[in-house]
C-alpha cells in the first residue's frame, strides 16, 4: 500500500477541500452550499403547498357542484384560502354588479363575467409560482458558479505548480481535486433546482388548466340565469 495515496486520500476529503481552499473558492463554495439548502427548502415548502391546494381545489369544486343555491353557497365559502374559491368570489361580485340595475346588458355582462374570472385566476397563477424563478435562477447560475471556482482553482493549481516546480500528483491533486470540489457543488445545487422546476411547473400548469375550466363552467352557470332573467 502506498503511504503517499494515504496522506492524499485524507486530505482530498470535502471537508479538507473546502479548509484547504483560498478565500474565492471558499466564497463559490459556501454560496453554492447555501443555494442548495435554500433550494431544498423552496422544494418541500413548495412541493407542500401545492399539494395543498390541489387537495381543496378538488373539495371546493366538488362541494360547488352539488350546492343549489349559489348565494348561500358563496355566503359559506367565498372566503377560503384557495385560489377557485377566489375565482367564484369574482365571478359572483361581479354577476352581482352588473345585474343590480333595473335592465340587464346580457352580452356585456358575460363579458365582464369572463374578464373578472379570467384575472383573478391569473392573480392567483401568479400568487402560486411567485418563488419558481428562484429555482429557475439557482438551476441556471449554480453550474457557472461552480465552474468559476474550478478555473480559479486550477489557476492556483498552476501557480503552486511553478513555484514548486514540481508537477507530481502529490503536488497537483489536491488543488485540482479544489477546484473540481467546486463544480460538483454546484451541480448539487443545480440539479435538483432544475427538476423541482420542471415538475413544479407542470403542477402550476395543472392548477391553471383546472382554475380555466371551472371558471368556463361557473361562467356558464351564470349565463344560463342570464338567459332566464328579464
Amino acid at each position: 500500500m502506498n503511504p503517499v495515496f494515504n496522506m492524499d486520500a485524507a486530505t482530498l476529503s470535502p471537508v479538507a477541500l473546502f479548509l484547504q481552499a483560498d478565500i474565492v473558492v471558499k466564497i463559490v463554495m459556501g454560496g453554492l452550499l447555501i443555494a442548495s439548502i435554500w433550494t431544498w427548502a423552496l422544494i418541500i415548502a413548495f412541493w407542500r403547498r401545492l399539494g395543498r391546494i390541489r387537495k381543496g381545489m378538488t373539495g371546493f369544486e366538488r362541494d360547488f357542484w352539488k350546492a343549489e343555491d349559489i348565494d348561500a353557497f358563496y355566503k359559506a365559502e367565498a372566503d377560503r384560502d384557495l385560489p377557485s374559491a377566489r375565482v367564484f368570489a369574482a365571478g359572483v361580485k361581479e354577476w352581482r354588479r352588473s345585474t343590480a340595475g333595473g335592465s340587464i346588458d346580457k352580452s356585456g355582462t358575460r363579458e365582464r363575467l369572463a374578464t373578472a374570472m379570467g384575472a383573478a385566476a391569473a392573480l392567483e397563477i401568479d400568487r402560486i409560482s411567485d418563488r419558481l424563478n428562484i429555482l429557475a435562477t439557482i438551476g441556471s447560475v449554480a453550474p457557472f458558479v461552480g465552474l468559476f471556482g474550478t478555473v480559479w482553482g486550477i489557476m492556483r493549481s498552476f501557480t503552486g505548480i511553478a513555484q514548486a516546480q514540481n508537477s507530481s500528483l502529490a503536488v497537483v491533486a489536491p488543488g485540482i481535486a479544489e477546484a473540481l470540489f467546486a463544480t460538483a457543488i454546484g451541480l448539487f445545487a443545480a440539479i435538483p433546482a432544475v427538476i423541482a422546476y420542471n415538475r413544479f411547473s407542470h403542477g402550476v400548469n395543472r392548477i391553471e388548466a383546472a382554475l380555466g375550466r371551472f371558471a368556463d363552467g361557473f361562467h356558464t352557470t351564470l349565463s344560463r340565469q342570464l338567459d332566464g332573467s328579464r
